[in-house]
């Protein structure tokens, strides 16, 4: 639907807990003078006495009946309620896709980050937003580093006491958390105290909580930046070291909003990374195992990145049904097996990078003719690391591994198809 709307444009119109006298004049005569008025009924019940149109909540679940809904209202005079700033993980967002910018008219209020920030003093560009709205709690953990400051889009009243028990459970239990409720209205409060010593009751629905990350001395660093401890992924062994693991998503080159497929998952970790590196990159690993792929969900979950999607064998789960192409595939595992290159190949988009580690003979070996034949960079790694000898200290070298990256620039089959 898509650009198809027609009619006036569509008022969509942020209103604040201060409700329409927080309005201002272009944003009440929008309100004024609609036809049809959508929103929650919280944000009707903020117009109501104002507003003479036909007032509709919207209904549950929202997104599939949107279509209809603006369908059903073509050539009205249509106003949309939102809170605070639609555009800040609001329905405007979401209506903008659906329906193109050119049928939108949006009248923003402060969204509840400016207002957090403006009370607590924090400077709104240098600090990280994160929404639990219809999204995994987890999603906040990679954002948890001692001494950064970080707000939390709460869904609902449970959420403060939630993210408390994120915070204890997580090593940042001595973070200062604040919850502001009902911000710039007549009911707003504003609470403080330490995650582990919060005592705290549920309030209001509408608020947004901040976070002064703390974390317990020793607590391992777990940041955005690829090279995660080894000790954070569980599983039985099979994990891509850190040293190597650092060097494999910069070959990667991950980028916001891009899919990785990660073959032979092991513990997931080359995904899990690929992932923390920015909250809108994807991935689907694929693992054989069924105790592995469980592991991957675990690991996944703990680290902050939920979503990623993990299948089965590889071969056997592309013959299937149609999937995305990805942007970047890494193949740690099984690239001996008879037609895994080439399934890969064929399904990554053109521009898109493959990166596989080797550390068998026979894999090293594959990876010289597919070098020779696409083009590419082929890398070797030694990794050493220090452990005692008795009173001493030695160098214990890790396995070595090959590496071999390449950009696909042509369709398969024709000349020069790729370079590194």
């Amino acid at each position: 639907m898509t650009g198809t709307h027609s009619g006036p444009p569509v008022s969509v119109v942020g209103i604040g807990a201060d409700g329409w006298a927080g309005l201002g004049q272009a944003a009440r005569e929008a309100v004024a003078t609609a036809e049809v008025i959508f929103g929650s009924a919280r944000q009707l019940a903020l117009v109501s006495a104002d507003a003479a149109g036909e007032q509709a909540a919207w209904p549950s679940p929202l997104l599939p009946a949107l279509p209809e809904l603006f369908e059903r209202h073509a050539g009205a005079r249509i106003c949309v309620l939102a809170s605070g700033d639609p555009m800040f993980y609001g329905i405007g967002v979401t209506l903008a896709r659906l329906l193109g910018a050119d049928a939108l008219r949006v009248l923003p209020q402060p969204s509840s980050a400016s207002l957090a920030c403006a009370r607590l003093g924090w400077g709104l560009a240098e600090t990280p937003v994160v929404s639990v709205v219809g999204r995994a709690l987890a999603t906040v953990l990679p954002e948890l580093i001692d001494g950064r400051k970080v707000l939390v889009l709460s869904a609902d009243e449970r959420t403060p006491g939630q993210l408390v028990e994120l915070l204890v459970s997580n090593g940042f239990g001595d973070s200062t958390v604040t919850v502001l409720e009902q911000l710039g209205g007549p009911a707003e409060r504003v609470d403080a105290g330490i995650a582990k010593q919060w005592q705290r009751s549920a309030g209001d629905p509408l608020n947004i909580v901040a976070i002064e990350c703390v974390a317990t001395p020793g607590q391992l660093r777990a940041t955005r930046v690829p090279g995660l401890p080894d000790e954070l992924f569980g599983g039985d062994g099979q994990l891509t070291k850190n040293e190597v693991r650092a060097l494999t998503l910069a070959a990667l080159a991950p980028a916001p909003g891009e899919l990785l497929w990660d073959i032979g998952g092991g513990s997931g970790s080359i995904a899990i990374e690929w992932c923390r590196t920015h909250a809108g990159c994807r991935a689907v690993t694929f693992e054989r195992l069924e105790h592995r792929r469980q592991q991957i969900a675990e690991n996944a979950a703990t680290l902050g990145v939920p979503n990623i999607v993990v299948r089965g064998e590889v071969l056997a789960e592309l013959s299937g049904a149609e999937s995305a192409p990805p942007d970047a595939i890494f193949v740690g595992g099984g690239l001996t097996a008879d037609g895994l290159f080439e399934a890969c190949w064929s399904k990554l988009r053109l521009g898109g990078r493959l990166v596989v580690n080797a550390v068998t003979a026979e894999s090293e070996s594959l990876l010289l003719h597919l070098a020779s034949t696409h083009g590419g960079t082929l890398r070797k790694f030694q990794i050493y690391r220090a452990e005692p000898l008795g009173s001493f200290t030695t160098w214990r070298p890790q396995l070595p591994v090959t590496q071999w990256s390449v950009v696909k620039m042509h369709k398969a089959g024709s000349q020069n198809e790729s370079h590194g």
